[in-house]
């Protein structure tokens, strides 16, 4: 039995994706979140700040006795995940790898989309994993920008034209590519499963990649027993994030989320 608890960050409130799958995984473990909502959205920045970020997100995370970290954050792990390897004695787990491996898996047609943010995309991290691991696979990318900022702001459903809208201007490449796979390449996606699911059409599998880290971690240490607690963490609006967590773990839970200077690590 290991009690330590399991660190989780993103840039926001996408990252909360991954916690829901762990929470359901494995209900009995402690998990410690950081949400670096006064920075959000990574996506958009370059990689030096990128990786200056997720150098100080982890830091914070490391002041608690941790078994392992999971980077719930798409731009992060395909920006910065082999340095954050390295520089800490404790597993850190990306997104890129679980959830290309899940689409080489359901894959029928070898036609395989990715959407992410624009660093996400430009990192080019999607297409070198999975070229490397099956040349034959037809790839196709694409960068949806806007998605996080609506999805923060609760523009998820069925039925806001909003929404629909720019998952039509995003996706109709993708679509017209014929692509049986869809990888969501971002933690916040999720939150647009239905919309993107019903413009996709029934024949394409959308892959969680979020999720998918957490099926990772759960096949990678010794587990807790009894209840889990989770903390939660934020570097601005902490109300603002109590207020939305609920739609991202779709589930009722007191929050409470504590402010943190992350700028001091």
């Amino acid at each position: 039995m290991d009690k330590r608890a399991i660190g989780v960050f993103d840039s926001g409130l996408g990252g909360l994706t991954a916690v829901r799958r762990l929470h359901a995984l494995m209900p009995q473990e402690n998990i410690i979140y950081f949400g670096d909502t006064g920075r959000v959205p990574y996506g958009t920045r370059g990689r030096d700040i990128i990786t200056k970020y997720a150098r100080q997100d982890v830091a914070f995370l490391r002041q608690f006795d941790l078994k392992s970290i999971i980077i719930a954050c798409n731009t992060v792990s395909a920006i910065a995940l082999d340095l954050l390897s390295e520089e800490n004695d404790i597993p850190i787990i990306g997104t890129v790898e679980p959830a290309c491996r899940r689409a080489m898996t359901m894959t029928q047609t070898g036609r395989v989309g990715v959407i992410g943010t624009a660093a996400t995309i430009r990192s080019g991290a999607y297409e070198k994993y999975l070229h490397k691991k099956d040349g034959t696979l037809d790839l196709f990318t694409q960068a949806c920008p806007l998605f996080v900022p609506l999805v923060e702001n609760g523009r998820v459903h069925r039925g806001d034209v909003v929404i629909e809208t720019i998952v039509k201007e995003y996706l109709t490449p993708l679509k017209d590519a014929g692509v049986d796979t869809l990888i969501l390449g971002c933690t916040h996606y999720p939150l647009l499963e239905e919309v993107i699911g019903d413009f996709m059409g029934p024949d394409v599998t959308l892959i969680d990649s979020g999720a998918e880290a957490a099926n990772l971690a759960s096949t990678q240490f010794d587990p807790n027993e009894g209840t889990g607690t989770t903390q939660y963490f934020v570097s601005d609006d902490p109300q603002g994030f109590d207020q939305l967590a609920e739609l991202f773990l779709q589930e009722k839970v007191d929050v409470g989320a504590e402010l943190v200077d992350i700028s001091r690590y």
